[in-house]
């Protein structure tokens, strides 16, 4: 049991099947400008080190709203890459996302922990589970019409 003030640390795996290669996966991954979601913007990169930058990002509050948060994007093509939340409601949280080659399909594995300030574990799991198929069935809506 935590005290109190102490947020809680929720584990969060999920899983789905692009209908593209791996190869299109990871230029569709790169491509900043094709590369948006309605909940989750790229704004700027403030930093770059190696495989890993520091972005600013816009991203969907549950007022309705966007707000303006920092993260580390570690790329390790082509397995995946790691998303570290720096800034915002989740700071703390971390996710890491794991692609496999199917052929002309590719598995995506996601697997995070994750914290939200004045969530309890059941919303922040629903929250992060509704956030990950929003974002899946843009990606592969996008990756469909890609080229």
């Amino acid at each position: 049991m935590r005290g109190p003030g102490v947020p809680s640390m929720v584990r969060i795996r999920d899983d789905g099947v692009f209908d593209a290669p791996i190869e299109k996966v990871w230029k569709y991954v790169n491509d900043n400008q094709n590369h948006q979601h309605e909940s989750f913007q790229i704004t700027k990169v403030l930093e770059q080190k190696g495989n890993a930058m520091t972005i600013e990002a816009r991203v969907a509050n549950p007022s309705g709203g966007k707000d303006m948060e920092k993260y580390i994007m570690t790329m390790n093509p082509p397995k995946g890459f790691t998303l570290e939340y720096l800034s915002g409601a989740m700071k703390g949280s971390k996710q890491t996302h794991t692609y496999t080659s199917m052929g002309n399909r590719t598995r995506v594995d996601v697997d995070g922990e994750f914290v939200g300030k004045g969530m309890d574990d059941n919303t922040i799991r629903k929250n992060v589970l509704a956030y990950y198929a929003m974002v899946f069935n843009e990606d592969n809506a996008n990756l469909k019409k890609y080229k």
